[in-house]
């Protein structure tokens, strides 16, 4: 008559187990899941003129190209050029088309020109950055009243000014650099996960195992009768 009593045991480990392994998928989905939206911000990955490039002449704009899209409302990008003496040379709003922003340039400059910058990502954080290139070309020089020429007997040969050229430097390419990953404590927390539900499967296991002789026992005793 004892036989019946080993099956409530059978359906209680069974239970146990069952919401051991709901709470290691619980714990799994806490692990995994905070660490997903860590590389979701858009990023600067170009300009025109390029950071660290040199130019002959301050261009007519100055672009700027993102990873994705960037926010098009009004006043959420922001952009400041200043050139060396700290002049500012934006001409107007700056225009956002789909991943690029121009920001118009006006004036001269020389040296080198500072852009700052901060738009609103597709994900809807603000990011912001700097950066820098260099105008080559000297300022126009101011008009000066010209001397009255001395007469002289015979003309006086005038050198031939000399043509330096300019060499322009290649741009380089905007980096940036990957987050760290976070792969590695990603797969520890898991196994260590594993090992912890393991050894809780193994208890349940065992403690199921030694109600069985008993009742075992009990099924022979009533089969002699």
């Amino acid at each position: 008559m004892t036989a019946p009593a080993s099956l409530p045991a059978r359906r209680s480990a069974r239970q146990t187990l069952a919401a051991v392994w709901l709470a290691f998928a619980v714990l799994l989905a806490t692990v995994l899941l905070p660490a997903t939206p860590a590389a979701a911000h858009d990023e600067l990955i170009g300009s025109d003129p390029a950071a660290g490039s040199a130019v002959e002449t301050l261009p007519a704009a100055l672009t700027l190209t993102f990873s994705a899209e960037i926010a098009p409302d009004e006043g959420a990008s922001e952009i400041q050029v200043t050139d060396a003496a700290g002049t500012t040379l934006n001409d107007g709003a700056p225009v956002v088309e789909g991943t690029t922003l121009t920001q118009a340039l006006a004036g001269t400059a020389s040296d080198e020109v500072t852009v700052l910058w901060k738009v609103v990502s597709s994900d809807g954080h603000p990011i912001s950055g700097e950066f820098s290139f260099t105008v080559t070309a000297p300022p126009a020089p101011s008009p000066t009243e010209s001397a009255s020429p001395t007469p002289t007997t015979e003309p006086t040969p005038t050198a031939e000014p000399t043509v330096t050229p300019v060499e322009s430097t290649t741009p380089e390419p905007v980096t940036t650099e990957p987050a760290a990953s976070a792969t590695p404590w990603i797969i520890g927390g898991v196994v260590v996960l594993l090992l912890v539900a393991a050894a809780v499967a193994y208890l349940i296991v065992s403690r199921a195992r030694r109600t069985r002789p008993g009742a075992r026992d009990g099924s022979d005793a009533a089969a002699g009768r």
